[in-house]
């Protein structure tokens, strides 16, 4: 198997130069592991970062480089699904798995999108449901059980290659101009039709919570109840 994928490598990554990549987290656990993620993404020319559950997240790590990265929110793991499949995209879990490739094998076909799991347990059964193959990386020491998942994930996005090497600027790679800019800090942007949706629902679960703290001494507020109870 290994010897036929490495036969066909050369033709396979010509056909990666069409593809895009993307890397999906859902509800990780350190916000702050995202801006290292997105540093990784933009060296590796991942399409867009696609944050499912939680929008928010913390840049540090991540050297400028979320301002050259499209990111794109989903409430659910389904809606990610459909927005990557609706883009012909194989869904690809990174996680030691039984069937799971290795990653040095290059198993990648089409456009890919890498769902990385959570840093302690990683991939759950609902985010296994929703990929198409696994890959994990090799490990050669006795040292540790698993990679740091920014690790994991510059590594996997380095294995997808295909595409044609940055030039260079002295000792670095050059930096493009900034394409980019979040509507918000450190905060996934979404369609006007999506915030007002989340924002209303937010408002409503203000409302059951005013409800609920309501007495009948009309001057408790559900502050009082909240201080004072």
């Amino acid at each position: 198997m290994f010897i036929l994928i490495s036969a066909l490598h050369p033709f396979v990554s010509s056909l990666l130069l069409m593809a895009e990549s993307f890397v999906v987290v859902h509800n990780v656990a350190k916000r702050h592991n995202i801006g290292t993620m997105a540093r990784s993404a933009t060296a590796f020319g991942v399409t867009e970062f696609i944050l499912v559950g939680r929008r928010d997240f913390n840049a540090f790590g991540s050297h400028g480089s979320t301002s050259h990265l499209r990111f794109r929110h989903f409430h659910s793991l389904s809606d990610a699904r459909l927005y990557l499949k609706e883009r012909d995209c194989d869904i690809c879990g990174v996680e030691i798995a039984d069937g799971a490739v290795a990653v040095n094998q290059h198993p990648f076909r089409k456009s890919t999108a890498f769902l990385l799991g959570n840093e302690g347990t990683g991939l759950s059964l609902k985010e296994c449901e929703i990929c198409d193959f696994f890959v994990y990386i090799p490990q050669y020491g006795c040292g540790t059980a698993s990679l740091n998942v920014t690790v994991a994930a510059s590594i996997v996005l380095h294995h997808f290659g295909g595409f044609p090497e940055r030039t260079r600027d002295g000792n670095k790679f050059s930096v493009a101009e900034k394409t980019m800019k979040q509507a918000r800090r450190n905060y996934c942007t979404e369609s006007s039709e999506s915030v007002s949706e989340e924002r209303k629902s937010k408002r409503e679960n203000a409302c059951d919570f005013f409800d609920e703290c309501r007495t009948d001494d009309s001057t408790s507020t559900p502050l009082d109840v909240l201080f004072n109870g």
